[in-house]
Formats: C-alpha cells, sequence, structure tokens
C-alpha cells in the first residue's frame, strides 16, 4: 500500500499543474495496474477539504461529491471509512466543515461521550456541545 500526501490528491482532482497531474495520473496507474491501494489518512482528507475550500473555491456541494467518488474507488483505502462516510452525511447537512464532524467522530470513537468547542457551525453535529 502507499500513503498519498494531500498536495497528491489536489494535483490530481484539480489538474492545475499538468505536468505534476500527470505524473500523478500514471503512478495511480502504476499501482492500480501492480494490484496495489493507496491509503489516505484522516489528516489528508481534512487538509484536502480545507484546500480545496479556500484555495479553490469549491461549493460545498463539489467537495462532498468528491470526497464520495474517493470513497467508493476501490483504489483508496482510509484510515477510519465508516467514520469518513459518517463524517460527509454530518457535514452535508450542517454548518460544521468537513473536519470538526470528523473530530466529533473519532472522539466517539474513542470513547468520548461529548466533544466541547466553542465552535457555533457544530451545533447540531452529533457528539458536539457549544459552551
Amino acid at each position: 500500500m502507499k500513503g498519498l500526501d494531500t498536495n497528491i490528491l489536489v494535483r490530481y482532482f484539480v489538474q492545475d499543474d499538468p505536468e505534476q497531474g500527470e505524473k500523478v495520473s500514471q503512478f495511480l496507474e502504476k499501482t492500480v495496474t501492480e494490484g496495489e491501494n493507496c491509503f489516505i489518512n484522516n489528516i489528508v482528507l481534512c487538509e484536502l477539504v480545507w484546500v480545496l475550500e479556500s484555495a479553490y473555491g469549491y461549493s460545498k456541494a463539489e467537495i462532498t461529491d468528491l470526497l464520495e467518488k474517493i470513497l467508493k474507488t476501490s483504489l483508496f483505502n482510509f484510515e477510519n471509512k465508516d467514520a469518513v462516510w459518517w463524517s460527509l452525511r454530518e457535514y452535508k447537512k450542517s454548518k460544521a466543515d468537513f473536519s470538526d464532524c470528523l473530530i466529533s467522530r473519532q472522539n466517539k470513537t474513542y470513547g468520548c461521550g461529548e466533544t466541547v468547542s466553542f465552535d457555533k457551525g457544530v451545533k447540531g453535529v452529533e457528539g458536539f456541545v457549544v459552551l
């Protein structure tokens, strides 16, 4: 299995640098041919969403569509795929950032009864309490 950094995913999906985009495409094709998978950890997913929003102006709908496609692609493995799916659903229906949704789910996975925040955007996200 090969681990992927955020910049690899950005180049592949955004294709803003044709040379790097082509390198990533070739790498992924080779990885598939060799029967391997690529690992995307939670930090990389959060960074990807942040970069797409802040640097490229992607809308929430565009980001959720992209995340769904990534999650459905057999080439990619995840740190906790169930948590990512849950976080994606919460992200779609709330004002919270994707990373906040994932924080809530990961904290619950590790036994936290609640996650406390000052961020009003997490109000209504299961597991969060706003002080």
